[in-house]
């Protein structure tokens, strides 16, 4: 190597150390997302290993800090992902060093232009708010207060959310219902009158003890529920039945572990009809959503992955998903150029892991008595 060559490489090493110096700091910018206007604050700084590290605040959503998961650079470029939700940021630093104009894309792309902090101009973060209290872990609670009504049918979507103490669910049928509290698949719920798949219920409830549930603890509340406001009855069966198996793919996992509380609440939720955002989950969380809400079999967990888990997974959905009531807006054709790829094959390229068919005999609720829910 002659000594151009030496002292060019030597250059080229200065140069991205230089631009990843210029990076650290403080950037903040607003993003208009489609309803509002959301400030957003990059604090930027560099580890033991000299690598550069990013911390994202969304003021007007509580400003928790959100780490992320990769920061690189490339001459006036950088690229910040943050897999715990699902979002990245693309930019280009200005010349005086003092502003990046770039995308900010989760889900979809939108601009985002960050001006450099001073001390007098950045924006105040809220302190965050203190961690929920959670349920005694041994506590056997039910639904102290819990109403039922009929949904509204102009109202579209579904959902089952927790709120401090405060469950919801909407739009949903007692077979959904059933399926949740359960966990099993719809085709796991057999017998018992067509009003079980066709009408959808609104369901509000608060548990008589204090504190967070576990989702296990949610589960048990929805099964004394039913069993008391439908006066649902069923025993069990085993069957043999068409299932997936997620099982590991060749070269292992490539999610990570959740920095969340362990003992806190999932979340698993759409954004879009192509991007699915897991949060602090485990796989049986992700099987249980893919088996009750998207796919037309069971799903059954061999991969022996224990622990909670953060990642996002985009794909196109055919026509046997989501019971041929693909949410969200219209999306790009499969074939087209820009089109994530379908189900099973983002399974293995995004997740490392792999939906195997196969037959297996399992539990079946077989319904021997039910009706409609009693009064409020």
């Amino acid at each position: 190597m002659n000594s151009f060559t030496r002292w060019a490489l030597a250059a080229g090493v200065l140069q991205g150390a230089l631009f990843a110096q210029t990076f650290t700091g403080s950037w903040q910018g607003a993003l208009q997302a489609p309803n509002r206007e959301l400030r957003v604050v990059f604090k930027i700084s560099t580890t033991e290993a000299d690598k550069l590290k990013a911390v994202l605040y969304s003021i007007n959503q509580g400003g928790q800090p959100i780490p992320a998961s990769t920061v690189t650079t490339q001459g006036s470029s950088i690229k910040i992902s943050i897999v715990g939700i699902g979002g990245t940021y693309e930019g280009k630093l200005s010349a005086d060093g003092n502003a990046i104009s770039g995308t900010w894309t989760q889900g979809q792309p939108l601009p985002l232009s960050l001006k450099r902090a001073t001390p007098e101009t950045a924006w105040t973060i809220p302190e965050p708010p203190p961690p929920p209290k959670l349920m005694p872990a041994n506590a056997n609670p039910v639904f102290e207060v819990a109403t039922i009504k009929p949904s509204d049918p102009s109202r579209p979507g579904k959902a089952f959310v927790m709120r401090g103490r405060e469950f919801t669910t909407l739009n949903t049928t007692l077979t959904e219902l059933i399926t949740f509290a359960y966990e099993v698949h719809p085709k796991q719920v057999a017998g018992g009158p067509a009003w079980m798949e066709s009408q959808k219920y609104d369901l509000t409830a608060k548990p008589d003890i204090e504190g967070q549930p576990s989702v296990a603890q949610l589960r048990s509340m929805m099964a004394k529920l039913l069993a008391e406001r439908f006066a649902l009855a069923f025993h069990h069966e085993k069957k043999e039945l068409s299932v997936y198996a997620l099982v590991l793919a060749k070269g292992g996992a490539k999610i990570e572990k959740s920095q969340s509380d362990p003992n806190g609440l999932p979340a698993l939720f759409f954004a879009g009809r192509m991007v699915l955002n897991v949060r602090n989950a485990s796989l049986q969380d992700f099987t249980n959503l893919m088996q009750t809400s998207v796919l037309d079999r069971p799903v059954v967990d061999q991969t022996r992955l224990s622990g909670k888990f953060d990642f996002t997974l985009k794909w196109t959905p055919d026509e046997t998903q989501f019971g041929g009531q693909i949410p969200g807006p219209p999306a790009p054709a499969a074939d087209a150029a820009d089109a994530p790829p379908n189900l099973f094959d983002a399974i293995q390229q995004q997740l490392g892991l792999k939906f195997e068919p196969t037959k297996t005999p399992v539990d079946v609720l077989v319904i021997d008595k039910v009706e409609k829910p009693s009064e409020n």
